[in-house]
């Protein structure tokens, strides 16, 4: 693609922060469709990651490529390296169960399973082996805290997740996500569903739970992704076109395609 920019040619700014994940020239194929083309890309560690880009450019796909959701559809396959603390995540050795506790997932419409509160919290804790009642009940109350949704539903944590509202009910999907002390969170369009009064919960979420992990989130909402990340990556027909400090893809961007993105000229 003309102008595009290669993460690790692209403008040097300096972190302290750990690479916690990265791709190294992906490729993801749908049957015969090309759905990534040579995505190489960093992801760091305590800092929030933004992906934009229009519909269908391969967003989501990559999220679900960050912790193998993708094999659950028959007919793909993958090319290049997803690693996660320097290892291949595709290497044939690696527990996808317990690749899935280490990074986990929230998706773009609440999905609370018809269970209670406590149990939709508990849920991850039993599937992983946990069996001490005292255990998950610790764990329960303070993912439910972590995801700033303890004092709302503490006087009813026994009763069914449906009856919350939407936000509530994706503040639960993430506590649950959370419970299972997952490294890395993924969180595909997590606030698209919601009114904004719960979108700016959301967002304050993640700006408070980015001290704990590593978080990677696909947005269609520019201004979010502007609010909520350290960093955002521009996807283009399953390319990545440029990636940079946010305020500098916002303000100063290297590339024009990412330009006329974000300017509104297409898209």
């Amino acid at each position: 693609m003309p102008g595009k920019v290669d993460v690790r040619e692209n403008a040097g700014f300096s972190m302290e922060n750990a690479i916690k994940m990265a791709t190294n020239h992906l490729n993801f194929y749908y049957g015969d469709f090309l759905a990534l083309q040579g995505v190489s890309l960093e992801f760091y560690e305590n800092r929030v990651t933004a992906l934009i880009g229009p519909s269908g450019c391969g967003k989501s796909t990559l999220l679900r490529c960050l912790n193998r959701m993708n094999d659950l559809i028959p007919f793909t396959r993958v090319e290049g390296q997803v690693l996660l603390d320097g290892e291949d995540i595709y290497d044939p050795d690696v527990d996808v169960v317990t690749l899935r506790r280490r990074v986990g997932m929230v998706f773009q419409k609440p999905n609370p399973f018809p269970k209670s509160i406590f149990e939709n919290v508990a849920y991850g804790l039993r599937v992983n082996g946990v069996r001490d009642k005292d255990r998950i009940g610790e764990r329960v109350e303070q993912s439910l805290r972590d995801a700033a949704l303890w004092d709302e539903v503490k006087d009813r944590i026994y009763q069914s997740a449906l009856g919350l509202s939407g936000g509530q009910q994706q503040r639960l999907c993430i506590a649950r996500a959370l419970a299972v002390e997952p490294e890395v969170l993924l969180m595909d369009e997590p606030a698209s569903a919601l009114d904004p009064i719960a979108t700016q919960k959301i967002e304050d979420l993640i700006d408070q739970l980015k001290e704990s992990y590593t978080i990677i989130i696909v947005t269609h909402n520019m201004q979010q992704a502007a609010r909520v990340s350290d960093f955002t990556g521009f996807f283009f027909m399953g390319e990545l076109v440029e990636v940079d400090e946010t305020k500098n893809i916002f303000t100063r961007p290297k590339v024009k395609q990412t330009s006329d993105y974000i300017t509104g000229r297409f898209g």
